[in-house]
């Protein structure tokens, strides 16, 4: 999430370059602000498993995306909220940057479900080797 953050704020859109704040101090907040919403994401996608929400038996990358596209959203609207935002508020622009925002986190859910897939067949591969 903070790579293809950085791509889209840095590289499509430059926004970056018009911050008021330095590059080092902004990547470093960023880095910190996306690793508690990657642990916020991870949480969710683990509590929904837990709770029975979603299952793993079907289409469980999707659901987890799901997961990280409402996490996406309150993000945004947090943000927004805050008035802390790259682009302008108008109409526009705010719907671009949600869309954005969901998407990112939509791609973070999905990491999370890859990770937790790939704990799942190290642990089966593991329990194979025992056997």
């Amino acid at each position: 999430m903070y790579g293809i953050s950085y791509a889209w704020h840095g590289l499509l859109l430059n926004d970056i370059s018009e911050m008021r704040m330095a590059l080092g101090t902004y990547l470093a907040l960023a880095s910190a602000a996306y690793a508690l919403i990657g642990l916020g994401i991870t949480y969710a996608v683990h509590s929904a498993i837990l709770r029975g929400w979603i299952s793993m038996k079907v289409a469980f990358p999707l659901k987890a995306m799901a997961v990280g596209a409402v996490i996406g959203a309150i993000v945004y609207a947090l943000v927004f909220l805050s008035g802390f935002s790259f682009a302008s508020h108008e109409l526009h622009h705010v719907f671009l940057d949600a869309i954005w925002q969901v998407a990112e986190q939509a791609v973070g859910g999905l990491m999370v479900a890859f990770g937790i897939i790939y704990d799942m067949h190290r642990r089966f591969m593991k329990a194979e080797r025992a056997s």
